[in-house]
């Protein structure tokens, strides 16, 4: 397979004509793959077990557009470390890095049934919102940190008990290649709290589909799936440095923009698309 690591570095204005093409079908593609999809969804959702719900709404939609991402805008993805991937139905928690709308729709595809914390404006946006909503995800409002670290401890227990695995982001927000931003502790406290199983993942998504630009470059997103953490015993500060630590190296090791130094200190960086 194909392991180019070039990145994207520059402004739309400077891109190749036919990266713009494609990433425009890729868009026509994603706004008639989640209206087609989430239509049945919500009509027939609601009447689903949780797990088969997460599957059916999430997992086949992110399925397609992970298909035209490929096959339209030329992005393709290698997985290291598949063998880590849980299958024992112990619910795991998923820490990622974060530097694109990318392992959204990635991760539902390689690890699942798995939700989200999630900021709870996203509930708002039409037919993506309605469909997140089902499969039951943690909402948060990041403006009331404290409140914000107790949803994501209780609902998340729930969750895991139920087997199902909870990721989260501890950066909060998508992060440029090539910069950093200190984790938060909210995934490694639910970790440490419940015993339950880390899940590290790395990824350099933000090389082809970066934060400054619409326009993505066709390539290969590489994407490491660490082997899982026990935590028992384990406290919340030497577990967050562990994986922060751990993903930082990969990332570092994957990516084509070497780390600047810099921190992101923002609680939000970068475009949603």
């Amino acid at each position: 397979m194909n392991t180019s690591r070039h990145a994207d570095t520059h402004g739309p204005a400077t891109k190749p004509l036919s990266h713009k093409l494609r990433t425009a079908l890729f868009y026509i593609w994603l706004s008639i793959a989640t209206v087609f999809w989430f239509i049945p969804s919500l009509l027939i959702g609601p009447f689903l077990p949780l797990k088969t719900r997460n599957y059916w709404i999430m997992g086949i939609h992110c399925r397609l557009v992970i298909f035209g991402l490929r096959w339209l805008a030329g992005i393709r993805c290698e997985v290291e470390g598949a063998e880590n991937i849980p299958h024992n139905g112990v619910g795991h928690v998923l820490i990622s890095k974060h530097q694109s709308t990318w392992e959204t729709f990635m991760l539902p595809t390689l690890i699942y049934p798995h939700v989200q914390v999630v900021k709870k404006e996203l509930s708002y946006l039409p037919f993506f919102g309605w469909g997140l909503s089902l499969i039951k995800p943690i909402f948060i409002d990041r403006s009331k940190k404290a409140n914000a670290l107790k949803q994501v401890i209780q609902g998340g227990e729930e969750r895991l008990k139920d087997g199902i695995h909870v990721l989260v982001f501890p950066e909060g927000s998508r992060i440029p290649s090539g910069k950093r931003k200190v984790f938060s502790k909210g995934g490694a406290m639910l970790a440490t709290k419940t015993a339950a199983p880390v899940i590290p993942i790395a990824h350099n998504s933000g090389d082809l589909w970066p934060n400054t630009s619409w326009v993505k470059s066709p390539g290969v997103i590489r994407i490491v799936v660490g082997k899982a953490i026990q935590t028992e015993g384990m406290s919340t500060a030497e577990l967050n440095d562990m994986t922060e630590q751990w993903i930082n190296e990969q990332v570092d090791r994957i990516s084509a923009v070497p780390f600047t130094g810099e921190y992101v200190e923002a609680a939000t960086s970068g475009k949603r698309f």
